[in-house]
């Protein structure tokens, strides 16, 4: 573990969930960094079609490790 970590804001987006859409911004942003320690869900908004939410937006904060 690095003692010290960067910290990206990536938005996830599913037809399912809030918690679906951090899931997959988490799973895709670990295809390409490496460390991942943690996540904080910052914001979740949605669209919204005939009534009903149609896709959840999630803004996820992803904490990984800096290799020195």
């Amino acid at each position: 573990m690095s003692d010290v970590a960067k910290i990206i804001e990536v938005v996830g987006s599913s037809d399912k969930s809030w918690a679906d859409a951090a899931d997959l911004a988490v799973q895709t942003a670990s295809e390409t960094l490496q460390e991942i320690t943690g996540a904080e869900v910052t914001h979740m908004t949605a669209t919204v079609k005939g009534g009903k939410i149609s896709r959840y937006k999630t803004t996820v904060k992803i904490a990984f490790g800096v290799n020195s």
